[in-house]
């Protein structure tokens, strides 16, 4: 029987090795992982069974490379780790042989954008962080103090962003001294609005969203959609920040967080994996892509979602897996190395 071959987009980002190990450790056949990346020190490039360095998922030529790659290595189904690759992959998923597990286009483009995320929990009703669209000093200025500024703490983002680039929280108690001195990398830069003001251009420029800070816990509901309905989906926390990635995970059980996961990916129609992050009681970010995965010995999640997506699994069997999931389930990332000479 050929080994199924998958190709893993991304392969350097934190969780590609516990990835491409649960991929491997199935239960059921052999996968071969073929990884790929724009940095040739990629650590995919040590962990997969095959390798190709390939353009940035924002550059023009990168679906083209991904589409001569799976012809070179027999690919069955593209799994697509990272949310800059997304728009790129999903509007050209139709010219892949293989199945791209990715959502339609526009559903990438509405989660991608934290405006539209915004406006769209604010049609179905859910929960976020009061927010406007504003650009240049008078728009941020006048956009932070409608929300509550000085006298609460507001935060400003790109439109558009990837982890925790560009995030800001805005406080009027913010020790410009303390944040040079004593802030730890990894934490939220913390600045005041007159700090924050003179660096922005003084009309146009960048689109920023300034928002509600939301507090509270981190947990997000991760899973697999079909046609905008969750087949199989469990909740979780994200503790121990370190330098913006999750370091330690408890499951959960949290059907509030299901429900309101639910009509967000119904709204969206998202399909294969997604993950939907909240912060005390408000969403902050849709994102259509694999997470973060909470691993069982009895429940793979990512094996799963290839199984459906290749049509080995259908959508019933696939939720039948919901009753193995463990609450009691913990995970902790850490660090490791690997060695090679050359």
């Amino acid at each position: 029987m050929r080994p199924l071959t998958v190709l893993l987009t991304a392969a350097g980002v934190p969780g590609a090795a516990a990835l491409v190990r649960a991929l491997r450790e199935n239960g059921e056949r052999t996968v071969r992982i073929v990884g790929t990346d724009a940095s040739p020190l990629a650590v995919g490039r040590r962990l997969c069974d095959s390798f190709h360095v390939v353009p940035s998922g924002t550059e023009p030529g990168f679906a083209d490379a991904l589409a001569r790659v799976c012809e070179e290595e027999r690919v069955d189904a593209v799994l697509p780790q990272s949310s800059i690759e997304l728009p790129a992959l999903a509007a050209a998923r139709g010219r892949f042989e293989p199945p791209v597990l990715v959502a339609s286009s526009e559903a990438v483009r509405r989660s991608n954008d934290k405006a539209e995320t915004y406006a769209l929990l604010d049609s179905l009703g859910v929960r976020g962080p009061a927010w406007r669209r504003a650009q240049g000093r008078a728009e941020v200025e006048a956009a932070a103090r409608d929300l509550g500024y000085p006298g609460a703490d507001v935060s400003i983002k790109p439109l558009e962003s990837s982890g925790s680039r560009g995030f800001r929280i805005v406080s009027a108690s913010a020790d410009p001294l303390e944040q040079l001195l004593a802030a730890r990398p990894g934490d939220a830069p913390v600045v005041r609005l007159e700090d924050l003001l003179p660096v922005l251009p003084e009309d146009g420029g960048p689109v920023l969203l300034v928002m509600e800070l939301l507090r509270g816990p981190e947990r997000t509901v991760d899973g697999i959609a079909r046609g905008g309905r969750i087949v199989l989906g469990h909740a979780k926390t994200r503790e121990a920040v370190r330098a913006g990635l999750a370091m330690y995970f408890r499951t959960l059980d949290a059907p509030e967080l299901l429900d309101a996961a639910g009509a967000i990916v119904a709204e969206l129609e998202l399909d294969h994996f997604f993950n939907v992050q909240f912060l005390g009681d408000g969403v902050v970010e849709v994102n259509p892509r694999i997470s973060t995965v909470v691993y069982q010995e009895d429940l793979n999640v990512p094996y799963l979602g290839l199984k459906l997506a290749l049509g080995e699994l259908g959508e019933d069997e696939v939720a039948a897996h919901r009753e193995r999931v463990r609450t009691t389930r913990r995970a902790l990332r850490y660090f490791d190395q690997v060695e090679w000479d050359e």
